[in-house]
This record gives structure tokens, C-alpha cells and sequence, in this order.
């Protein structure tokens, strides 16, 4: 079973090349609290980075889990450049569990965040054709259950970018905010927040205090009603993988 949290599509379609390649099937890492995971023999988790550390959720959702103590482990990171801590902190979990994380790696996709800093991610696409020889190697070695660890050891950009100061300097850059006046309250956005922190309330979104900062909300917006900093989405910046459609993100 290969568990994701994907905002943009990165790592849904990450998740979904190894499944193919490895014959598994895929799993929103939400819905898996629900699942009965003790028969599993192979358990993969792939998610983005996010100021060089693992989406908050990730971690903590990972430590509800019921997880069986032989299963071949292995996670996979989706991120613009660096990983951080965002390995790390996953497998610190399965540690205190009782799990060994046999294999980590990373593969570098467009950064959906680029959007925040004036960036059009759009622009990144060249990462899918560089990186693929990775990715293919990636499922060779969880086909295989090799046991190797790539980028898994704790950083110091994790640990800088966990200070407070920091820490929220980032994320206030990247926290959406709605633009009024152009919400229509059509609530694509609620439909596609992985962790439901969006409500449509007199035809206009507003946002919870759950934000993942994973910007799905800014980029599937069909009427750029969603900002950054309170400056405007423009369309052609918005982006989502290629092979992702609205459809497979809607929770």
C-alpha cells in the first residue's frame, strides 16, 4: 500500500508510477486511519516538501497509524530542490513505533510554491525529463525491497527552517488568503483541501486554522480567488501535474 498527501499532484502521480510498476494500489494518507494496514508487506509514504521539513500532517498522522512491525517500508519525497528534515521526521516516527525504514529517496518536481515568490512553476516542467532515469530507479529498488537510504539524514536547512521566526515568516508568505471579490463561493477550493480546511459560508471561502500551505486551493481556484501575500494568482502561473486532474484531488 502506498499512502500519499499531495496538494498539487506531485506526489499523487508519484505515488501512482511506483503502485503501477510495483503492482500496489495508493491511498490518500488521511483515509488510511481507516484502513486495516496489518496484511500489508510493503508500506510507502510519498509527500511534498514544505520549507524544507514534511507537511505537518504527515508526521502526526503517520504516529495514529496502525502499522504492521514486518513490513518493508520506504518513503519517497516530492520537492522543488532540497529535502530538509522532511525524511527524517517520518522515519523518527516509525522509529518510535517500532518500524525500520528500509528505503528513502527523493525526486525533484515544479515547485508549487514558486507561485508564492513571483515564480511560475509552470517553467519547471523540465524536472519530469531529467529526473525520470531517478524515478525509474526508485521503482526498481522498492520492486526489489532494497534497502538504501538517499537524503534520510537530518539537515541543518530543517532544523534553521523550524525556528520560530523563521518558521513563520515562511508560512505567513504562503498561507492563502481570499480575495472577495472574486470569490464566487463555487467551492472547488473546499472540495479539494486535503484536510478540509475550507468552508463556503454566504458564497464566499474562508479559510480554517489547519493550513498545510499546500496550495491547492491557489491553484485549482477557477477564478484565481485564492492569493499569496495579497498578490493576484494570475492563471497562467497556476499549476498541477500534467497527468492530475481536479477529479483525482477531490477529497
Amino acid at each position: 500500500m502506498i499512502l500519499y498527501f499531495s496538494g498539487t499532484g506531485n506526489s499523487l502521480a508519484i505515488a501512482r508510477a511506483i503502485a503501477e510498476h510495483v503492482g500496489d494500489k495508493v491511498l490518500p494518507l488521511r483515509e488510511a486511519l481507516e484502513t486495516d494496514l496489518s496484511h500489508e508487506q510493503r508500506i510507502g509514504f510519498v509527500y511534498p516538501v514544505y520549507n524544507f521539513n514534511a507537511p505537518a500532517i504527515v508526521p502526526k498522522l503517520v504516529a495514529q497509524l496502525t502499522l504492521p512491525k514486518d513490513a518493508y517500508y520506504f518513503v519517497v519525497c516530492t520537492c522543488g530542490a532540497q529535502t530538509g528534515d522532511a525524511i527524517w521526521l517520518v522515519e523518527h516516527v516509525l522509529k518510535q513505533k517500532g518500524m525500520v525504514l528500509h528505503y528513502c529517496h527523493k525526486i525533484r518536481v515544479p515547485d508549487n510554491s514558486a507561485i508564492g515568490f513571483g515564480r511560475n512553476p509552470n517553467n519547471q516542467l523540465w524536472k519530469f525529463e531529467r529526473f525520470a532515469p531517478r524515478l525509474e530507479q526508485i521503482r526498481a529498488d522498492i520492486a526489489a525491497r532494497k534497502c538504501a537510504h538517499h537524503y534520510g539524514f537530518r539537515g541543518l536547512a530543517g532544523r534553521l527552517a523550524k525556528i520560530p521566526v523563521f518558521d513563520k515568516m515562511v508560512f505567513d508568505a504562503l498561507r492563502p488568503k481570499v480575495n472577495a471579490d472574486k470569490c464566487i463561493g463555487c467551492g472547488t477550493c473546499a472540495n479539494l483541501c486535503p484536510v478540509g480546511n475550507i468552508d463556503i459560508v454566504e458564497k464566499c471561502a474562508v479559510n480554517g486554522d489547519r493550513c498545510e500551505c499546500c496550495l491547492a486551493c491557489v491553484h485549482f481556484c477557477p477564478h484565481q480567488a485564492m492569493e499569496l501575500g495579497h498578490k493576484p494568482t494570475l492563471k497562467e502561473r497556476q499549476y498541477h501535474h500534467p497527468s492530475i486532474k481536479m477529479k483525482d484531488m477531490i477529497r
